[in-house]
């Protein structure tokens, strides 16, 4: 499933709902006047949506060979056994994880990750947590 969110306009979104989100959207506007109101808002990606659903853009892929893409549930998943594996080598604090995690989605989220690449990171997971001190 998809949705689109929109954030309060004299505050945005809170940063725990810009977390779970997997793709940003930033509206260029007139610098002297740069918020949008919300209608505004929803307009402009309304009409986006339908140039999209007409087929009317391109899509980006990167150069190499494509998989189907990695389900959100996929991604997850990743996620979750990442954070595990990076707690357990102490990259991450275990006291406070949630600090770097939002980085790491936002850099994993730029790259429209593929199946074989999730399997791929959750294998490296399973391998960092089969190796690492047992506490």
């Amino acid at each position: 499933r998809a949705a689109i969110v929109f954030g309060n306009e004299r505050v945005g979104l809170p940063n725990d709902i810009v977390e779970r989100c997997n793709v940003l959207i930033n509206i260029p506007a007139n610098p002297d006047y740069s918020s949008l109101n919300l209608s505004q808002a929803a307009q402009v990606l309304a009409y986006e949506c339908r140039l999209a659903a007409a087929g009317d853009t391109v899509e980006e892929r990167g150069v190499g060979f494509h998989g189907d893409a990695a389900s959100l549930a996929q991604i997850d998943g990743m996620y979750a056994h990442l954070e595990e594996a990076l707690v357990a080598i102490g990259f991450l604090n275990a006291n406070n994880p949630k600090k770097l995690m939002p980085r790491l989605k936002r850099l994993f989220a730029r790259t429209g990750l593929e199946t074989e690449e999730v399997n791929i990171l959750r294998g490296i997971a399973r391998e960092i947590l089969q190796h690492a001190p047992k506490k």
